[in-house]
């Protein structure tokens, strides 16, 4: 945690799907932390308790300082009807500083103050889609068409022209009404066509790296339905995606894999048809050459590399955490500037913003371990890259971890990408999932444009950018099938364990290329503690573990990769 305070302190909490909290003091981010997290449950939902039960032992002075500001945002489940209970919660639980202020905002406003304040623009049109957001009764915003809109209409995309002036203009927005037989938006579309092949939650990014082995033009589907903001699904979709049997996916079942492979295929490309066009619209509609993308779309790398290269908009920020758990950082930033009236200076350059691991955590973790082999070594770096040579796997644990859902190395499974066999092995021995799903490379940025047609950083792996056709030769591990990768760059400026690892591994293969994966096993969050990430690696068949200033080792070394 920051030792000096730096201003007042502010509290964001989201209370829906993909809970989380936000802590800042000022314009410093003191934490951010998603339940799951915490709970181990994927995707867990905000609920009663959260405060009391995870967030204040996670987060050591939150119940200790005052909190001038406090901010919190449901959505479209029911738990705003205990608002009672949720007010006593957080007067239990939390110090309120004696005039503290406190609010309640909309879900899609939260996720714009979550995209645009830390963005590096000036002005931007700003585009939230997502599977449904508030009631339109709750909705703090006001567009044209804002009187004659029934109240349990729910937001599935929203669209703003806003600047650092304080002008935030919502000019429209797609409302459905929550017929069930009568879905629209593009984030529905998506949750439909996930749950016609991988039923649960968060399995969005199942379909993205699917859909490269299959024939969008298999079933001869149209596009979506665009007029202006408003995406409406055909027929044709809501008949196909309610056909479950035939494209549920099935690991033992290889006979109806091209049926699911297409359908993937030619959902995702309809998905991306509509996503530019709502993109171009907005860009017609405001005149501005930067756009903020948001919502829970927004980790759609694909489609993000298209937003990028097509459409009108001269550059795009999509923050490392656009879906619900970014809302909470939302929250906290709607607090501090419109509430307290102050700044918020703080940009999303990195995305390490969890608690830190306490003073001697590491080493209290590690204490008795007789099943492991500790190590000291004098350049950790150069131990780790000995390891990645031997064709071996490397698990990385360092300070304080990734907010979003990505792993950009605090919390992360390294890999040598040269060898293909690598990939097959992380998914099918290490993370116990489908063989189809990508891994993910890591780059040295100033070499970046050598091995993938890319000319800025992306620091936040959210844009699946080409492989250069040399260079794929080189990573197959990292290489999809499509010829792209969803790449992370590492810059001067970034983590500097990782650039060490990178140029390392680049002196002594010329290949300035790592495969990086999260830590987690199958159906499991990322790890957060130095207990958990001890327990995942003593249960999964990982070859060694960084925990600087230690490297360790099982004294029963895993099967080799073969």
């Amino acid at each position: 945690m920051p030792a000096v305070e730096s201003g007042p302190r502010v509290v964001g909490v989201n209370r829906t799907q993909d809970g989380s909290i936000c802590v800042m003091d000022g314009s410093q981010v003191v934490c951010c932390i998603q339940k799951e997290r915490l709970s181990r449950r994927k995707h867990h939902w905000g609920k009663l308790g959260d405060l009391n039960d995870l967030y204040r032992p996670a987060i050591v002075d939150l119940p200790v300082r005052p909190i001038d500001a406090i901010v919190e945002c449901f959505s479209s489940d029911r738990e705003i009807e205990r608002l009672d209970q949720y007010n006593d919660e957080l007067l239990a639980a939390l110090k309120l500083a004696p005039n503290a202020k406190r609010a309640r905002i909309s879900h899609h406003l939260s996720h714009l103050y979550s995209v645009f304040p830390p963005s590096p623009f000036e002005e931007a049109a700003v585009m939230i889609v997502d599977g449904q957001g508030s009631p339109a009764s709750q909705f703090d915003e006001r567009w044209p068409g804002r009187e004659r809109t029934p109240g349990h209409w729910r937001e599935v995309s929203s669209f703003y022209r806003v600047d650092r002036s304080g002008r935030v203009e919502c000019l429209d927005k797609q409302l459905w009404t929550g017929d069930e037989n009568e879905p629209v938006g593009l984030g529905m579309f998506y949750f439909l066509l996930t749950q016609a092949m991988f039923p649960g939650e968060g399995n969005e990014g199942k379909v993205m790296g699917l859909a490269p082995h299959g024939d969008p033009d298999a079933f001869g589907l149209p596009s979506l339905d665009v007029s202006g903001f408003d995406v409406t699904i055909p027929p044709a979709w809501r008949d196909i995606v309610a056909v479950r049997p035939r494209f549920r996916y099935d690991p033992n079942d290889r006979s109806r894999f091209d049926d699911v492979a297409n359908l993937a295929a030619a959902g995702q490309r309809a998905f991306e048809d509509a996503l530019l066009k709502l993109a171009a619209t907005l860009r017609e509609r405001t005149g501005l050459d930067a756009l903020c993308f948001a919502g829970g779309t927004g980790l759609n790398c694909s489609a993000n590399d298209r937003l990028l290269r097509e459409s009108p908009f001269a550059s795009v920020f999509i923050p490392p955490a656009p879906s619900d758990a970014g809302t909470s950082l939302g929250c906290a930033v709607y607090g501090l500037t419109e509430l307290l009236g102050e700044r918020c200076d703080w940009r999303w350059r990195n995305d390490f913003l969890g608690p830190p691991p306490g003073d001697g955590a590491i080493e209290r973790a590690l204490a008795g371990a007789d099943d492991l082999v500790v190590e000291k070594p004098d350049d950790i770096a150069q131990r780790f890259v000995d390891e990645l040579l031997a064709t071996r796997v490397v698990a990385l644990y360092q300070g304080r971890s990734e907010f979003g859902p990505r792993a950009l190395g605090h919390r992360s499974i390294i890999g040598d990408p040269r060898e293909a066999v690598v990939r097959d092995w992380i998914n099918a021995q290490v993370k116990e999932r489908e063989w189809f799903r990508p891994l993910a490379p890591i780059v040295l940025l100033e070499q970046a444009d050598r091995w993938f047609d890319i000319r800025r950083p992306s620091p936040f792996m959210q844009f699946a950018a080409p492989v250069h056709a040399e260079a794929a030769k080189r990573i197959p591990a990292v290489t999809h099938v499509d010829g792209t990768a969803r790449l992370q760059t590492v810059g001067d400026d970034d983590d500097p364990l990782l650039r060490a690892l990178l140029e390392d591994f680049a002196a002594r293969t010329g290949v300035p290329v790592l495969l990086n994966t999260s830590f987690n096993r199958r159906e499991e969050p990322i790890v957060e503690t130095p207990e958990q990430a001890l327990a995942s690696f003593r249960r999964m068949p990982l070859h060694s573990i960084a925990m600087p200033p230690y490297f360790v080792r099982k004294r029963s070394a895993p099967a080799a990769i073969s």
